[in-house]
């Protein structure tokens, strides 16, 4: 039995031992160890509680050694004061035990003995809530110089607070080169990431601040409006549509990527009575989105009519209104806006007057001004404050105002010496409705244009900045961005930002260097290459003309002498005009047959004769069937006389 078992031992040993060699490790055949896991969480219990146990003593210990040290500098110093620190957490647990010492040892420091230096002035700095915290102070230092140093920050703070003009973000600049004529349209979307511009080259360029890189090119140009000056560009308050308005009658609404999602629909120009039509008869002015409702946006037009639509209605307008002069005569519209609101719907017209509806009432005006601005200067542009209680207006007449809405009879400040030139000319409001901004025109080479910001309060001319040789047209500041967009007449957009107060938009792009050209970025314009223009297929450039003669006189055809024209028989392989040849015999005497064959008939009877005596062609195949031709007999005059009926010859 044992001697059995123990050749079973040396077989499985050996078959391990195979197994191993091929696997490559061992340990076949034997038993997995077990584990008692009750047993092993409780030992791990136990040498929790035990550990914990033993830090809690030396804890202990450290915070009576801590106490007794601190005691002893404190008497050495103030006897009668003990040094108050804040409590912490972790004490207040582990002192519960002590009866008589639990504020004490709340209340001590933790860690090693303080130093000599800080223990002389510790009764000061424990009294002082807000202690410094870092290396002593040097000797002449005072507690009075620092209140003072907090009140110039705190002045200088207010100051900053209290004077609009330190919010102005004018530090940095970019150029958007638009183009070469004037920059008549801006819009920057709500969120700040896309500027679209327009000018008067009829296009409409796109700018995304995220993706440009430093070399500030625009990532599309169309022409929407085909051969029509762009009047005005606006994003809806959702971003996600543009507003259109340019020299045609009719608006259009694009999306963000610059495809047209809405083209208005256009009048019947021999409607007397506007409000009967269903669109704009004449040159658009201005437009403008409704700031709470993203389907809604206003037009006014040369028409004399004022109109709102509808983004899912293209057949119809939805409103109209229709500016009056004091005769009850039709005028102009040149420049709309909404209030903050979406309430009121505001026009400045040709004849210098403002006039302001319910934007539910469309029949009469609830403000009128029939004296803004100078009769026959066009009104640029009206534009709200963020508060809806101003509205500030800028005219052609050179002068720029603010109206109280309230109190609609005066204006509340007039502003003049402003030369305006573009009939677009922007004003705009400050983020903090402090200030008010607006550009100037300039002639050419007379100077350059600016950028006015006025205060509200006091309309006083607080800043300005010199943007460029060209009038200013457009100008644009946008709250969340807090930047300055400037259009101008020369065809740039330029960007005023400062990176401290400025979020995002330019500060995007300036930062990235630019692309490497790729080589198929290099092409500016298509080349039509054909095959014979290549050089391979070019001929040589003669390099002088006594060279080239010389090359062709060894050249046997070139150089070869005109051969004389052959008389006689021939000679050489050359045949004579008349020689004894076949082709020159069928020349002479049948294809130079000049036989008169001006009579058909004759020609063809002229061979009837040979043709019958002898038949060749036809007449051998039809021998037996073919019919005898019978011919009419031709008569005489003098027979056809004697049958003529006698009372004929009787009359004659």
């Amino acid at each position: 039995m044992d001697a059995g078992s123990g050749g079973n031992d040396v077989k499985d040993s050996s078959s391990d031992g195979d197994i191993a060699s091929v696997m490559g490790f061992s340990g076949f055949g034997k038993k997995a160890r077990t584990f008692d896991l009750e047993a092993i969480f409780e030992q791990t219990r136990r040498t929790a509680i035990e550990r914990s146990q033993r830090a809690f003593e030396e804890r202990q210990q450290e915070e009576a050694q801590q106490e007794e040290a601190g005691s002893s500098q404190k008497s050495k110093v103030r006897p009668a004061t003990k040094p108050s620190r804040p409590q912490e957490s972790g004490d207040s647990s582990g002192d519960s035990s002590d009866d008589g010492s639990d504020s004490d040892s709340s209340s001590d420091l933790i860690g090693p003995p303080a130093p000599s230096q800080l223990a002389a002035r510790g009764s000061s700095s424990h009294e002082d809530p807000d202690e410094l915290v870092g290396p002593p102070l040097p000797p002449g230092y005072r507690a009075s110089m620092a209140a003072d140093d907090d009140d110039d920050d705190e002045e200088d703070m207010q100051e900053e607070d209290d004077n609009p003009v330190k919010k102005i973000p004018d530090t940095h600049e970019i150029t958007l080169q638009h183009g070469s004529r004037t920059v008549s349209a801006l819009g920057l979307d709500p969120s700040g990431a896309r500027l679209v511009t327009g000018g008067y080259d009829y296009d409409v360029r796109f700018w995304d601040f995220a993706g440009m890189d430093s070399a500030l090119q625009a990532f599309r140009s169309l022409q929407p409006c085909e051969c029509h000056q762009i009047k005005s560009l606006q994003y809806s308050v959702t971003g996600d549509v543009i507003l259109v308005v340019a020299g045609n009658a009719q608006a259009k609404v694009l999306d963000r990527d610059g495809f047209q999602v809405l083209e208005c629909v256009k009048g019947d120009q021999y409607i007397v009575d506007m409000v009967n039509t269903k669109g704009h008869t004449a040159m658009l002015n201005s437009g403008c989105w409704h700031p709470k409702i993203k389907e809604e946006f206003l037009t006014c037009s040369n028409d004399g009519t004022v109109r709102t639509w509808d983004l899912n209605s293209e057949k119809k307008h939805k409103s109209v209104f229709k500016p009056r002069s004091l005769q009850g005569k039709r005028v102009t519209p040149t420049c709309c806006a909404y209030s903050r609101d979406g309430k009121l719907i505001a026009a400045g017209c040709q004849d210098g007057t403002i006039q302001i509806w319910d934007r539910n009432l469309s029949v009469h005006t609830k403000f009128h001004c029939r004296k803004a601005h100078t009769p026959g200067s066009d009104i640029c542009c009206l534009a709200f404050s963020y508060d809806g209680t101003t509205l500030a207006s800028r005219g052609g007449d050179d002068t720029l105002k603010t109206w109280d809405i309230r109190n609609f009879s005066k204006p509340l400040n007039v502003a003049s010496g402003l030369t305006t030139i573009f009939p677009m000319t922007d004003c705009c409001f400050s983020p903090d409705d402090r200030l008010l901004v607006t550009g100037t025109s300039v002639k050419k080479g007379e100077g350059n244009g600016k950028l006015a910001f006025f205060d509200r309060a006091s309309f006083q001319k607080v800043y300005e900045i010199e943007v460029t040789d060209a009038s200013v047209v457009r100008c644009l500041w946008h709250p969340k961005l807090n930047q300055i967009m400037v259009g101008t007449g020369n065809g740039l957009a330029k960007v005023y930002y400062d990176p401290v107060k400025s979020q995002r938009g330019a500060k995007l792009c300036v930062v990235k260097s630019k692309r490497k050209e790729r080589q198929a970025e290099t092409l500016t314009q298509d080349y039509i290459i054909t095959p014979h223009a290549l050089p391979m297929f070019r001929e040589a450039r003669q390099r002088s003309t006594r060279k080239q003669l010389e090359k062709d006189r060894l050249d046997p055809l070139k150089s070869h002498k005109p051969e004389p024209p052959v008389s006689g028989p021939g000679r050489g392989g050359r045949v004579a005009a008349h020689g004894g040849t076949l082709s020159s015999f069928i020349v002479k005497n049948i294809a130079l047959d000049k036989t008169d064959d001006s009579n058909p008939r004759e020609a063809i009877l002229r061979h009837a004769k040979a043709a019958s005596e002898s038949p060749y062609w036809v007449a051998p195949a039809y021998t037996v069937t073919q019919p005898e031709p019978m011919f009419a007999e031709v008569e005489s005059e003098d027979e056809e006389a004697d049958k003529e009926p006698e009372w004929k010859k009787r009359k004659i």
